[in-house]
């Protein structure tokens, strides 16, 4: 990280005004202090895009994918993601493999998807049209699909913490999918209309199919008894998916050996740093992220803005405050434990540095923590040794760390377990 050491100059020196608004700004003067714009540089990787998409015909490969909205529930829009060209795009839909990206590569592929809009009943979900978002939705391979939109495609700037980015969109008019090839697995739970949406989760989950692929059956309301199903806003059914597979394991892997030595991973990508602690005590988890300035979630403080949230060994039973990251790197430490069968407390910091522009979705801390936990760790005998890594490896202060920590203080542990805050009860 070149910049690392002058942390403390672009901190003091950022403007953080009144005035540092977009509408004063116009990405020019870069008033809310980030290295770059992300309205910018969302529009930049459209550009060569544009030219491509003036008809109200879009004829392309769907990776596949699908989007639903939220902001009327339970009146949804829903409509596919369609490139305007052929060939193999699941790449597109599959965030399990965007690590190997940059970042804007991954921007310029999502922002390539036209959504074609249609406003349903998310209860009532019928129509030939949503029976063949459905089949296209757990199609297992790219299907060829022509789209006839009611005007032009529009993109808009709107940036959604949780799910990946999508480009232009427009009223659907009209749909035809060919090519489809339905994922087996996904098909049977979908002809299954006595099996209930968490156990058809599960048992995708298990028979290898990814959490993303997962996430827009549940969406697609293609999973659970006959009576029930219904569309899910996308946002929703990737919390939803997280939280259903990483209970399952958690629930599972307390019955584990506990670890026996403290161990700590790491992995940085796309402007992120992850580093994960696992020590022996029974299961607990937390999640501590640092925002730096200048970062998506971080525009207006001149210090680093710090959120976390935590859960004891018989989890928790509120939503996480800081949202679907708490549950999608939760889901990764779990299935990492449970392959070992151990049980661990587990603490995963996450730093934000002011390349991070833009947010990207959940899947890039879940597949950030998943790739962190497939390296090889460092091995220490104490808690002491595990603070002196953190101390040498995140720009964060420890202190800052500790004062926001529930698991971390030397000492707190097992107080928490004195007093059934680890185990035996339920926070």
């Amino acid at each position: 990280m070149p910049w690392a050491h002058r942390l403390d100059r672009w901190v003091s020196s950022a403007s953080r005004s009144p005035e540092a608004s977009c509408l004063h700004c116009r990405g020019v003067k870069l008033l809310c202090g980030r290295p770059a714009c992300p309205v910018l540089f969302k529009i930049r990787a459209y550009a060569p895009l544009a030219p491509s998409l003036q008809s109200t015909q879009v004829d392309g490969s769907s990776p596949p994918d699908i989007f639903i909205g939220r902001a009327r529930y339970p009146r949804v829009t829903v409509g596919p993601l369609v490139p305007p060209y052929r060939g193999d795009t699941s790449i597109l839909a599959e965030p399990e493999r965007w690590l190997q990206l940059s970042r804007e590569q991954i921007v310029k592929g999502r922002l390539s998807l036209v959504r074609g809009v249609a406003e349903v009943d998310a209860r009532r979900p019928l129509g030939r049209m949503l029976e063949e978002l459905v089949e296209l939705g757990i199609s297992a391979r790219p299907a060829e699909v022509e789209m006839e939109l009611k005007s032009k495609p529009v993109l808009k700037t709107q940036l959604d913490p949780d799910s990946q980015p999508f480009g232009p969109s427009a009223p659907l008019r009209d749909l035809k999918a060919g090519g489809v090839k339905a994922d087996r697995r996904i098909e049977k739970a979908y002809e299954d209309t006595d099996l209930k949406a968490s156990e058809a989760v599960l048992q995708l989950y298990r028979g290898g199919v990814p959490v993303s692929a997962i996430i827009r059956a549940l969406s697609l309301g293609a999973l659970g008894l006959k009576p029930r199903r219904r569309l899910v806003p996308t946002r929703w059914s990737i919390t939803a998916v997280d939280s259903m597979i990483g209970l399952k394991l958690i629930s599972e892997l307390r019955s584990f050996e506990e670890l026996g030595e403290y161990e700590v991973y790491e992995a940085e990508k796309l402007d992120n740093k992850f580093v994960v602690v696992l020590t022996p005590r029974p299961w607990s988890y937390e999640l501590i992220e640092a925002w730096y300035p200048s970062t998506a979630w971080n525009l207006s403080s001149e210090s680093i803005a710090v959120g976390s949230d935590w859960e004891g060994y018989y989890g928790r039973s509120s939503y996480a405050s800081i949202g679907g990251c708490y549950y999608a790197a939760r889901l990764a430490v779990a299935e990492h434990l449970y392959g070992r069968r151990r049980q661990a407390a587990a603490v995963v910091l996450r730093e934000a540095y002011p390349g991070h522009i833009m947010p990207l979705g959940v899947w890039q801390v879940r597949e950030s923590v998943r790739l962190a936990l497939r390296q090889k760790p460092a091995r220490y005998s104490s808690l002491q040794e595990i603070l002196e890594h953190i101390s040498e490896r995140m720009l964060m202060p420890l202190e800052a760390w500790l004062q926001v920590s529930r698991l971390l203080k030397p000492g707190r542990q097992a107080k928490l377990v004195e007093k059934g805050m680890l185990r035996g009860r339920n926070i």
